[in-house]
This record gives C-alpha cells, sequence and structure tokens, in this order.
C-alpha cells in the first residue's frame, strides 16, 4: 500500500468542486468592507463555473461594490468524511438585462426578506479537499434516546 492510499486529506480536481458546488445552496461570503474582512452566511446557486445570490442594500452590496474580491466557502460533514470547497474570485452587482439570469437559476431568498439585487461571483481559483475524519470522541459516546 503506498503512502497515498493512507493520506486522510484527497485534493478535488476543480470540476469536482464545481459538482459539489452545483449540490449545495447555502455558504459563507468573505469579503472586504473598508479596513475589515467579513464573513456572512448566504445561500447561493451555481450556473456553469458561476455563484450567484441576492442580496439588498447594505454591507454585502457596499463590500463588493468597494473591493470586488471576495472568497466564499462551502463545507459538508457527513459520517467520517468532510469535505471542503473555497472559491477566490470576484463579485459585481448584476443590473438590467444581465440581472434576468436570476430566472433561469433555483434561487430564492430562505429569510422572507427583500433582495431584488443580483450579485454574481465569477471563480479566479476554485479548490476543494475531501478529508477522511478520525474521530474516536465519537464512539465514546453515550446514547441517552
Amino acid at each position: 500500500m503506498s503512502s497515498n492510499d493512507t493520506n486522510p486529506v484527497h485534493e478535488l480536481h476543480p470540476e469536482e468542486c464545481w459538482e459539489f458546488l452545483r449540490t449545495h445552496e447555502f455558504g459563507r461570503l468573505g469579503y472586504h468592507l473598508a479596513d475589515e474582512v467579513h464573513i456572512v452566511p448566504i445561500n447561493y446557486a451555481v450556473k456553469d463555473d458561476r455563484l450567484y445570490f441576492l442580496t439588498a442594500e447594505g454591507s454585502k452590496l457596499l463590500g463588493v461594490t468597494m473591493n470586488a474580491d471576495v472568497a466564499f466557502e462551502v463545507d459538508e460533514v457527513v459520517d467520517e468524511h468532510a469535505t471542503s470547497v473555497v472559491v477566490r474570485g470576484r463579485a459585481r452587482h448584476l443590473e438590467g438585462s444581465a440581472a434576468w439570469i436570476i430566472d433561469q437559476l433555483p434561487l430564492r431568498p430562505w429569510v422572507d426578506t427583500e433582495k431584488y439585487i443580483v450579485v454574481e461571483i465569477r471563480a479566479d481559483e476554485v479548490t476543494g479537499r475531501r478529508f477522511d475524519l478520525h474521530r474516536p470522541w465519537l464512539h465514546a459516546r453515550v446514547d441517552t434516546a
């Protein structure tokens, strides 16, 4: 058995990363606002190799307007495996006819608030890793049900 077979960290190919992103709808957006870095949860959709989300006037929109460089992350833990995908890219507010892309996507606000501004993230880089977890403490838990 090669040492690679026992490595608990597995790099994902970019297409695997995009497929993972397409099968999820909730992640975290990291953006700059003035001289601070913010991270917020958002729901999103993927079309081709771009991410889209809806927002309203506020700090997210101001942040991506002032500095388009963003990072976006989606994580998942299932049984003994964890997956993490990170997109680094540039965000832009879509206006006019460009904003109609949202009608083609399964994207609706999760919270009943008015969000009508469409933001697109064009990826410069997408990376992902899958981890084989070793969490022996989980086996020591007592089921109280």
